[in-house]
């Protein structure tokens, strides 16, 4: 969903601890060691890409960033990072790997 079979060994990650799981949102900045697409099940219509992913952690966040903080952001087409995660991340409330924008990677850089 939203690009994120495309991710790749050497990929930069932000990852987020599920708040619908009794997380705390972002929590560490990675870089993923290895990558594999997982192969889809048989008689099945229609299915999400999914992929296997490792990854070695670089830096743990400072700051607090997560649902809370996101929520408010809601204007689509405004082009902040906060809308663009708010989007990706919240809209559907599920457990995904997705690819972001270069001016939110830097946005989400300034919490480690």
């Amino acid at each position: 969903m939203y690009g994120g079979k495309h991710i790749a060994k050497g990929d930069t990650v932000f990852i987020f601890a599920s708040e619908n799981d009794g997380g705390r949102g972002l929590i560490v900045r990675g870089a993923v060691t290895s990558s594999r697409a997982i192969p889809k099940k048989g008689g099945v219509a229609r299915q999400t890409p999914r992929v296997s992913i490792a990854v070695k952690r670089t830096a743990l966040a400072k700051r607090p960033l997560g649902r809370s903080k996101l929520k408010q952001f809601t204007d689509w087409n405004d082009g902040l990072p906060e809308t663009e995660l708010n989007f990706k991340f919240y809209r559907q409330a599920k457990n995904k790997i997705v690819g972001i924008s270069d001016e939110t990677a830097g946005f989400l850089d300034g919490f480690f």
